[in-house]
């Protein structure tokens, strides 16, 4: 029986280590990838194989060209054929007005969210392409549609070209067998918050959602989980959304 191999990019903490641990437990081995911190990347590469599956970590800057491709080399090398893609790494530079916002910090959300997704994907559907199959599954934003005004109006714009990605790429690469959907979760209780300068943003936010809470990380990893299961096997182009209703 095949293995199941999937990259999850940004897999050291918050939605991307569920993720990883939630697709351990459904029989994946999984490639941890990581920017920063090597030490919560191995935490998360143990909590995999604590659930019976193989993990490695690699540490790649996804915006970078020769990072990606280094990081799929060795995800084949050490694991073997590459089945499946959890484009999640992502930042958003501090929140504030989109006047306010630095030149730095605008190109650094593009090339991550964007360039880094568009490089990561279009390395995976050079692998999965020949083999006819594999799952790309994009974690965009439920700021994709609702703008973010006042937060982050730029990395709502990035989000919303991942949708554009997601449904563009269904169409190209459904011939292949590859299927390719997105996650657009709303606020969920994460450490990103913190990394924007807002560390009580989901507690705050989450009594305006109509479900009266933020997410937890794990419930968007059960999404993202699912569309990379046999039971979404005629879903492809789908952002689904997990948003509390927001």
């Amino acid at each position: 029986m095949k293995r199941l191999v999937t990259v999850v990019t940004g897999g050291g903490r918050g939605i991307g280590a569920a993720t990883c641990l939630r697709l351990a437990a459904q029989g994946h081995d999984v490639v941890v990838n990581h920017v920063r911190d090597s030490d919560a990347a191995e935490a998360v590469a143990q909590g995999v194989r604590a659930a019976g599956a193989r993990a490695i970590t690699v540490r790649a800057d996804v915006s970078v060209e020769a990072d990606v491709e280094r990081l799929f080399d060795v995800a084949e090398r050490e694991l073997g054929p590459l089945t499946g893609l959890v484009n999640n790494a992502a930042v958003t530079g501090p929140l504030g007005r989109f006047t306010d916002v630095t030149t730095d910090t605008l190109r650094r959300v593009v090339d991550v969210n964007l360039m880094g997704t568009l490089l990561c994907t279009r390395g995976a559907a050079q692998l999965m392409t020949p083999r006819g199959g594999g799952v790309i599954v994009n974690v965009s934003s439920g700021a994709a549609t609702l703008g973010s005004p006042g937060e982050y109006v730029h990395y709502a714009a990035t989000k919303a070209a991942v949708d554009a990605l997601t449904l563009g790429l269904a169409k190209e690469l459904g011939p292949d067998g590859i299927r390719v959907n997105a996650v657009a979760p709303g606020v969920v209780d994460t450490e990103m918050h913190a990394a924007m300068g807002a560390p009580d943003r989901a507690r705050q936010m989450g009594g305006a959602v109509p479900l009266g809470r933020a997410g937890r990380a794990e419930e968007i990893a059960a999404a993202v989980a699912w569309l990379m299961s046999p039971d979404a096997s005629y879903t492809t182009g789908a952002v689904l959304r997990v948003a509390g209703g927001r």
